[in-house]
């Protein structure tokens, strides 16, 4: 059947550029979703409506809850997923600091610190959320850089120095606490670079 102009529409899947595009809308509108009501209080509903699509469309693109959550949070961690790079061929006496300062840099971008918050507000409220939380940081993060580091007990190593670098910044960022929340970076950096390196490359 053709419209005005004489252009005919086919029945059927839309063109793979709306796809996208669809998509993306969706993706945006989760991260804004769940960075503003966490994992909890947010649904599929309350995505597509802020998408502007019908729910089965977030169904047919990502699944349930948990998989749309994935995905999304993939997105605004990407920076974070980076941090194999910034350690790179460092002698192991460098990496402490190298992964320290990439981490604070991170943090103090408002850019990235702001999903990094929804994301880490949403894993400590919701079990499910950790869940996908910790399968992202331990596939892209935590094996690649033991994998780097080739030391015994690499992968137990550098857990422990995720849990300081965490450690920090949820005192730091999401609790602030004083003097840590507004004390220099570099002076953190300084105090905890050797710490993050004990870790591991310690006995």
């Amino acid at each position: 059947m053709s419209e005005a102009g004489g252009t005919t529409r086919r029945r059927g899947r839309p063109p793979r550029t709306e796809s996208a595009d669809t998509r993306d809308r969706i993706l945006a509108s989760a991260r804004e979703e769940f960075s503003e009501r966490g994992y909890e209080k947010t649904s599929v509903r309350g995505i597509a409506k802020a998408a502007g699509v019908d729910p089965a469309l977030v169904h047919h693109y990502f699944g349930t809850k948990e998989q749309v959550f994935e995905a999304a949070i993939e997105v605004a961690f990407a920076p974070a997923l980076r941090a194999p790079e910034a350690v790179g061929d460092a002698p192991l006496d460098e990496v402490g600091e190298r992964l320290t300062r990439f981490i604070l840099d991170l943090w103090e971008n408002p850019a990235s610190r702001t999903p990094l918050l929804a994301i880490v507000r949403s894993a400590v409220n919701n079990e499910t959320a950790a869940a996908v939380f910790r399968r992202l940081i331990a596939a892209q993060v935590l094996r690649r850089v033991a994998a780097q580091v080739d030391l015994p007990d690499a992968e137990l190593r550098v857990e422990l120095a995720a849990a300081q670098l965490v450690g920090c910044a949820m005192l730091r960022y999401v609790i602030k606490v004083e003097p840590l929340a507004s004390a220099d970076p570099e002076q953190i950096i300084a105090r905890l670079a050797p710490v993050v390196q004990g870790h591991l490359t310690g006995p």
